[in-house]
């Protein structure tokens, strides 16, 4: 049987063509200028309703820029609230509670910079009229958004994994819902899913039982994402008792969405944002601490005082990543590579204080600047560790959905010493968890550390 992929539409290769198809991969979705223009004719249509043509307090042409700022600073909190990442078909969450959110952060956000410039965006009273509407009318939006989709590429098709009872029992709850969703194949085992799928059509995947789990990531799962087939799985009461949230109801049973990564784009992107106004407002301090911790190691170890080293970044990428030299220029010429140890006799002395306290970790700066590192992050490993840790702990590779950081969460609870899986369960916690104040806790404890550690 043919494979039935969800179909895309190709555009002619035009310069136009490109530019959009170039847009898309980005993430551009035509949702983002409907949502803009539908933004700024409800601003427009506020005030001709409440003023008609005499609008009040200042010129007309200060409110129609005004109308485009708060437009831009919506469309911003809206992006990086998740509203335009694709979005599977089964089980969809409503999106009113989450615009209403996203909304009224809006409204506050137009609202404090009218203070700060001392000139409103719109009149005053405009600002509660436009929190209800914005959210109807942005509801809406994604209401049409999803019946033109369905309507597009018609309904689900499923195909069910697991054992013949939860098959059976998955079909009957799928007939009884009443929904559009259709059953189209059947198998008991996870493996060789690419190729079932490719088989009956489907456009989901349902995985009714716990050991179908670690058979699909990282592939067949990472393959599956790029052609957009969703890929979800049943939560079980044992789950539920661990604290799984976001789950999504599909004809009333309970299911996970699961993801080829753990982050999606615009949370990276939000994320490399925040972090780089943090080095801005930490450039002062940065500006004495720098030269002053080089010029310490320049009299402890001599010259070369930057250590260079080949690391595994993001998606499992190789980059140069760089610090101040802490031990002797020939550590490894007959070891070879190998994991610092405790009182390791290979550190310069004097410089061991600097290892404990992470201030030899400095100079990645650089790299965070370049876009290699962040400042949090699942420490990067040596090439030469990674491709025996993948086999060695399962899941691994997941901790390379992020950028390495120059701290983690793995580095405040632990040490250089503490085991790789102990280490894994930590930075996977940060992962699967990330947050700007997640971010900002992480930071304010890892100077705690450095200052106890820098104590001893």
């Amino acid at each position: 049987m043919q494979t039935q992929q969800t179909p895309t539409k190709r555009l002619p290769d035009t310069g136009e063509a490109l530019v959009i198809r170039q847009l898309r991969r980005h993430g551009f979705r035509y949702l983002h200028v409907i949502d803009a223009l539908t933004l700024y004719a409800l601003m427009l249509g506020i005030t001709f309703a409440r003023f008609g043509t005499e609008w009040p307090t200042y010129a007309r042409s200060h409110y129609l820029i005004g109308f485009g700022v708060a437009t831009a600073i919506h469309m911003t909190i809206y992006y990086f609230g998740g509203m335009y990442e694709y979005e599977q078909r089964l089980g969809l969450p409503p999106w009113l509670p989450k615009v209403s959110l996203l909304t009224s952060l809006a409204v506050l956000a137009s609202a404090a910079a009218g203070l700060a410039a001392e000139r409103y965006l719109m009149p005053r009273g405009n600002l509660v009229a436009l929190l209800g509407l914005a959210t109807i009318a942005i509801t809406a939006n994604r209401w049409v958004a999803r019946r033109l989709r369905s309507r597009r590429f018609g309904s689900s098709k499923i195909l069910l994994v697991g054992n013949p009872d939860d098959i059976e029992l998955a079909r009957s709850h799928l007939a009884e819902s009443g929904g559009d969703a259709t059953v189209v194949g059947q198998t008991a085992v996870a493996e060789g899913l690419v190729d079932e799928v490719a088989r009956v059509g489907a456009t989901d995947v349902l995985l009714l039982s716990g050991d179908s789990l670690e058979l699909v990531y990282p592939d067949p799962l990472g393959a599956l994402a790029k052609r957009k087939i969703g890929v979800f799985y049943r939560i079980s009461p044992s789950d539920t008792l661990l604290g799984l949230q976001r789950s999504r109801q599909i004809a009333g049973m309970p299911f996970v969405s699961l993801r080829a990564h753990a982050v999606p784009s615009y949370r990276l992107r939000l994320k490399r944002l925040l972090e780089l106004a943090v080095l801005v407002v930490l450039a002062p301090v940065l500006v004495v601490l720098v030269p002053a911790t080089a010029l310490y190691v320049r009299l402890r170890v001599g010259k070369g005082i930057i250590y260079r080293q080949e690391r595994v970044g993001r998606h499992a990428q190789p980059f140069t990543m760089v610090k101040y030299r802490s031990m002797r220029t020939d550590a490894e010429v007959d070891s070879g590579a190998v994991l610092a140890g405790a009182d390791d006799p290979r550190v310069v002395p004097g410089m061991r204080w600097m290892r404990e306290s992470r201030l030899d970790e400095l100079p990645q700066l650089w790299n965070v600047l370049k876009g290699e590192m962040s400042i949090v992050g699942p420490r990067p490993e040596r090439p030469e560790f990674v491709a025996g840790l993948e086999e060695l702990i399962p899941g691994y590779g997941r901790r390379h959905d992020l950028p390495p950081g120059i701290t983690g969460l793995a580095q405040i609870r632990g040490h250089y010493q503490t085991d790789p899986g102990y280490k894994l369960g930590h930075d996977l916690q940060y992962v699967v968890n990330w947050s700007p104040v997640l971010d900002l806790q992480i930071m304010a404890e890892t100077v705690l550390v450095m200052l106890r550690r820098s104590a001893r």
